[in-house]
């Protein structure tokens, strides 16, 4: 919580999820799209499972279960996050001669400081209510690295859902940091079954430049991969049964990945018809039972359209397009919902002014500057993002027989999303974290308070 002593990672009354736990006196919000407060019920939680779920009157609590009484506080799914670097912290830096870097980090001992970096990202993320996530490119494989500890008990953390590192082009958006450069349609497909067997859960693209690569004023998201290497790609990925998501920021760019089978849209871009067409599937070239959908990503674009250059550390020209791609990420993710394309949600935590523990902003930008309810905010964070990756069945809802994944804030945030900022416990994977602690950057925060403050135009 706020205000009290910080630590990394989520390590106060830390239970294994092999205990039993039942929490009374709760308020329910469950996660579905029809949710409202259920007020006065018990969750049982057992070997990490959602076991029981009614009345505190109706439900009896195992013998030998620890008993947390929430006193009406409000237990929910826990968030999802669909879109997290874990190689920074949010503060603004530049980036340098990273593939210089990372070539001095490719041994056992760099690999270890970066894999290290890494949990610590993920562990803010738990800590602050993500029980998912996403990973969007990082460097060394380490994601995959962190994911098997954490899989394993080594230590406590989210779910991951990992691409190790991403594909891009010679001069492209990542090259050298978080993704290999492909200068050609055979060597993509060759690097997308290299990263499958370092285990990689999803392949990552990245078709597009991004704001900070773009030369010229009013051009973001300029189109880098050929249609043919970005075929190829999806290709070579859907024959191992791997979705492929896409850093994506132009119309252009995004009609070209969802015609070479891009599965998920990053970020995204004013559509055109065309592109509708595409996202319900008219170009059959995306995995197999599966239509693509979009991942919108405010966290990033906001900090660019709103606070001052210097602050950013970007120039006048970075700042223009910076304004332009936050205009289409909100404008995409409308489009999308009006046409009935599924829109996830993610932070592109790393990227500067989004730090490892604020998913909670992107779910109240989402409703502030998309126009959803409160609660189609929340669902589309716990339940359509547990959906979009494959694990609807298994988490995403407060219900019998899914994982236990959850989380207790004291305020509703159907009132008020800002509630989901202060987590009171954490649980995944029937892994229980009392009172987890978050490591804030209080420069940061002041920022982006005073963003959560602007009005909409």
């Amino acid at each position: 919580m706020r205000g009290a002593r910080a630590h990394q990672g989520p390590k106060e009354g830390t239970m294994t999820p092999n205990e039993s736990i039942a929490f009374t006196h709760a308020t329910i919000l469950d996660g579905t799209a029809s949710m409202e407060p259920q007020q006065d019920m018990t969750v049982v939680v057992d070997r990490g499972v959602i076991a029981r779920v009614g009345k505190a009157s109706r439900v009896d609590v195992p013998a030998g279960a620890r008993v947390v009484d929430l006193g009406g506080a409000y237990l929910l799914p826990g968030l999802i996050n669909m879109h997290v670097h874990f190689c920074g912290s949010g503060r603004p830096t530049s980036a340098g001669d990273a593939g210089a870097l990372m070539k001095k980090l490719d041994n056992p001992l760099g690999r270890a400081v970066v894999r290290k970096l890494l949990r610590k990202s993920a562990q803010q993320q738990l800590a602050s209510g993500v029980t998912t996530v996403r990973g969007a490119g990082d460097p060394l494989y380490g994601d995959i690295a962190v994911r098997d500890g954490f899989d394993a008990g080594k230590y406590v953390g989210p779910r991951m859902i990992t691409p190790g590192t991403g594909i891009t082009v010679e001069g492209g958006h990542g090259a050298g940091l978080f993704a290999q450069i492909a200068e050609s349609p055979e060597r993509a497909a060759e690097l997308v079954r290299e990263i499958a067997a370092h285990g990689a859960d999803v392949i990552k693209l990245f078709v597009t430049g991004g704001v900070f690569d773009a030369t010229k004023m009013g051009e973001p998201g300029v189109l880098r991969m050929s249609p043919q290497i970005a075929a190829a790609a999806c290709s070579a990925a859907h024959k191992l049964g791997l979705p492929v998501m896409a850093h994506v920021e132009s119309t252009e760019g995004v009609r070209v990945a969802l015609e070479a089978g891009v599965d998920t849209i990053e970020h995204g871009a004013p559509m055109t018809p065309q592109i509708v067409e595409l996202y319900r599937g008219a170009a059959h070239t995306q995995l197999a039972g599966r239509k693509p959908s979009l991942t919108c990503t405010i966290s990033p674009a906001l900090p660019f359209a709103k606070l001052d250059p210097e602050k950013t550390r970007s120039t006048d020209v970075q700042k223009a397009n910076g304004d332009i791609v936050c205009e289409g990420i909100i404008q995409s993710a409308r489009e999308a919902l009006d046409a009935g394309i599924d829109v996830g949600l993610g932070t592109d935590s790393s990227c500067p002014y989004v730090t490892q523990y604020d998913m909670w902003r992107e779910v109240a930008y989402f409703a502030k500057y998309v126009g959803v309810s409160n609660a189609f905010a929340l669902h589309t964070a716990t339940a359509v993002n547990a959906r979009l990756l494959g694990l609807g069945e298994e988490t995403g809802t407060v219900e019998e027989g899914k994982s236990a994944d959850l989380i207790v804030v004291e305020r509703n945030p159907l009132d008020d999303l800002c509630a989901l900022r202060d987590v009171r416990h954490v649980m995944c994977r029937g892994a229980y974290v009392e009172r987890p602690r978050v490591k804030h950057i209080p420069e940061l925060d002041a920022e982006l308070d005073w963003i959560m403050e602007q009005p909409v135009p």
